[in-house]
């Protein structure tokens, strides 16, 4: 674990790098990493994940700490991975089991919905805020290995704090090859993915007159939470640009860095645009 990485700023710019076809994301190794009072890293599968998981936890008002149990929790099922098969009938990122009351096989293979899911189990464990990680995360799970959870405990509190906006530039990840769609697909995919998974608070995304997407931001935390969140799915969206205030993000570099040229810093809205 080491490092954080920190650029005070507002406003956020995103541009979108796609090609026609199906959605699909490579599974090629760590292409991201994360940097947040400690590093993390992860291919793109396990970075997009891990950011649609901590969207629904922030959407339904739950507290950081909660981000992190479920953060530790879908590492030891699944490493973070939407898996179609597990022990007996256990699914998806957090290993779920119809039989079990979770709901049914696709439903839980819906990582929204299996997010939402252990969300509403811990909040009901009396004390859960208190408790170590791995005594939050089998209170839900009931695994026959209660402790396993807490040696992830530390990766997941790096995720945590970067993708709920609490660091800067902490998302780092590389994008190869041709992107997946372009023009009006790839912003139509980019602004679903958004509403998907952070709910209302995106009800007032809206088209660019240049194909793109346009977002309010109400504060840094909140840019730097969709900052994080669009290059965390850059794999699936073409993403090919993220700007925030002075920094900006491409996919081919993988990193951010001062923003240069005469393009000014937007402190009021994420903008988005896509590859015609």
């Amino acid at each position: 674990m080491a490092l954080l990485a920190l650029v005070g700023a507002l406003g956020v710019f995103v541009a979108v790098n796609s090609v026609g076809g199906k959605l699909t994301l490579p599974h090629l190794g760590p292409e991201c990493t994360v940097r947040a009072d400690g590093e993390v890293t992860l291919d793109l599968v396990q970075m997009a994940n891990a950011a649609t998981i901590t969207a629904v936890g922030v959407r339904r008002k739950m507290p950081e700490r909660a981000v992190v149990v479920a953060l530790a929790t879908a590492f030891q099922e699944s490493k973070l991975e939407n898996l179609e098969d597990g022990d007996r009938d256990s699914l998806g990122l957090f290993q779920q089991r119809p039989s079990q009351g979770w709901g049914t096989p696709e439903k839980i293979q819906d990582p929204r919905y299996a997010a939402g899911k252990f969300y509403s189990s811990l909040k009901k464990v009396k004390g859960w805020q208190k408790m170590r990680v791995t005594d939050a995360a089998q209170k839900v799970q009931r695994s026959a290995y209660p402790n396993a959870y807490e040696k992830w405990a530390d990766e997941s509190e790096v995720l945590a704090k970067a993708l709920t906006g609490g660091a800067t530039s902490a998302v780092e990840c590389t994008i190869s090859g041709e992107p997946v769609l372009r023009g009006a697909a790839a912003a139509t995919a980019l602004a679903d993915g958004m509403r998907l998974d952070w709910g209302k608070s995106l009800d007032s995304v809206e088209s660019a007159t240049d194909g793109g997407l346009s977002v309010p931001v109400k504060d840094v935390k909140t840019g730097w939470r969709y900052a994080h969140w669009l290059v965390a799915h850059a794999g699936t969206t073409g993403l090919e640009r993220v700007r925030f205030a002075s920094s900006e993000w491409t996919a081919s570099d993988g990193r951010w860095q001062p923003v240069t040229g005469d393009q000014p810093a937007d402190s009021t809205t994420v903008v988005a645009e896509v590859f015609r």
